[in-house]
């Protein structure tokens, strides 16, 4: 059995039909050609895009020359007006600038002691889980926001300003396209950037409670009261380079990527991980013997934890949050024999690259296994990237990799999870990749 993914568009459309399918959904408006190529070229009326899934050049674009292939504003503006000036927007200097101050937050020493706010996170999401035909999805996003907020701020879910952005940040998810009009046509600045009113409106709404939490954060820290969580590290932390810390403003900024970055895509790649689970029965059980003999919230047992860890990394591979990146050449390059002139973007895309029929063996199938064959080391290192790769890598990978594993873990310990008739659910591209109807499981206690 074959994990699900969207139908492959014709080779050949019009570029407004393009388009249309474009805005509506990036996997299923590429051509199925994309899963074997190495390169593939795309033009518009405005712009050149290049798509490259051949390993040397991704690591030309995101290890060895980063700064000749800064992110685009292209994608940007359809976030800007949740993220403003955030580490996952901005580019040169200030980006550097900002990855100074946060890096030192999610050190490896760092993750040992954001473990028992993350594992109180994981007890109260088995608490909280219900039984009978659930919705996936929905779950697993409260689990994900309980783990950030209870790390970046020490608060819950359940806290009413950290309940009030979970509230208003899915309704920012159903009006928010991946794409708005400027990722398509060049506009001066001046140009309104078409997005919707109700977006704009739930992004103000989000900031304006986030600016809540960092004053009385910036408040705490003043008086010594603060807590030692996240939050307050990356808030002390002055740049070794200029001295400087964040403003409120910036901070601001910030705690709305780490809530998208750290939630958005946590919560996809779970829902995504129970249905393989429930999808793969013989492997949801082995991954629950492991996590029986788990200890209460002791830091150590996590790097035991090697198929959940495995099963969450596949998973990763088939349904990696961030489908796609967008870099700008800032200079004429030539890859494969083309000229790629100033201004193309370049398109580096990990479900492309996961599922690549000419780089990884039986691309399309689910085998945790893989990771420990030859093929499945080396894709590791030179074709796996959903944390994206190089010196913008994801600064929550770490994070990540362990929250995912025990989150997974600690639900498989206490409940079975199993496929419901007639349900299956189709990724689509939206803020992550999500199911375009929801995943709808079977849940039973154990």
């Amino acid at each position: 059995m074959i994990p699900p993914k969207p139908a492959s568009r014709p080779n050949k459309v019009s570029l407004w039909r393009y388009l249309r399918l474009f805005r509506q959904d990036i996997l299923s408006a590429q051509p199925a050609k994309l899963y074997r190529a190495w390169m593939a070229e795309f033009r518009t009326p405005f712009f050149r895009s290049y798509l490259v899934n051949q390993p040397d050049l991704v690591k030309t674009v995101l290890k060895d020359r980063p700064d000749d292939f800064p992110k685009s504003d292209r994608i940007s503006e359809g976030l800007r007006p949740l993220l403003g000036d955030s580490v996952f927007l901005t580019n040169g200097e200030t980006w550097k600038r900002q990855r100074r101050i946060i890096d030192p937050a999610f050190e490896g020493g760092r993750l040992r002691d954001t473990f028992p706010a993350m594992w109180a996170a994981g007890q109260a999401a088995v608490t909280r889980f219900p039984q009978g035909i659930v919705e996936m999805e929905e779950q697993t996003s409260h689990a994900a926001a309980d783990v950030i907020f209870r790390t970046l701020f020490s608060i819950p879910i359940e806290h009413e300003i950290a309940a009030q952005v979970f509230t208003e940040f899915r309704d920012y998810q159903r009006t928010q396209p991946i794409l708005n009009l400027a990722a398509f046509v060049p506009l001066p600045s001046w140009v309104p950037r078409g997005h919707r009113r109700r977006t704009k409106d739930t992004a103000r709404s989000i900031r304006a409670l986030i600016t809540r939490l960092t004053e009385a954060r910036m408040a705490a820290i003043t008086d010594g009261s603060a807590p030692d969580d996240l939050a307050t590290k990356i808030m002390t932390t002055a740049d070794p380079v200029t001295g400087e810390t964040f403003t409120t403003q910036e901070m601001v900024d910030q705690v709305a990527i780490f809530f998208l970055a750290g939630h958005e895509t946590s919560a996809s790649a779970l829902a995504w991980t129970l249905y393989l689970m429930a999808l793969y029965p013989d492997w949801q059980d082995r991954v629950a013997t492991e996590a029986a003999a788990l200890q209460e919230g002791v830091f150590s047992e996590v790097s035991k934890l090697e198929l959940s860890r495995n099963v969450f990394r596949e998973a990763l591979r088939l349904y990696p949050p961030v489908p796609m990146m967008v870099r700008e050449t800032t200079c004429p390059e030539r890859f494969r024999d083309r000229d790629i002139p100033k201004g193309a973007q370049i398109v580096l895309s990990p479900w492309h690259q996961h599922r690549h029929k000419r780089l990884w063996d039986n691309p399309d199938a689910f085998d945790p296994d893989r990771f420990e064959t030859e093929n499945g080391k080396t894709c590791l290192r030179e074709a796996y990237m959903p944390f994206s790769s190089g010196a913008r890598v994801c600064t929550g990978a770490g994070f990540a990799m362990v929250e995912g594993p025990l989150l997974l873990s600690m639900l498989l310990k206490a409940y079975r999870f199993e496929l419901v008739a007639g349900e299956v659910p189709v990724p689509v591209a939206h803020l992550t990749v999500r199911s375009k109807d929801g995943i709808r499981l079977r849940v039973s206690r154990r």
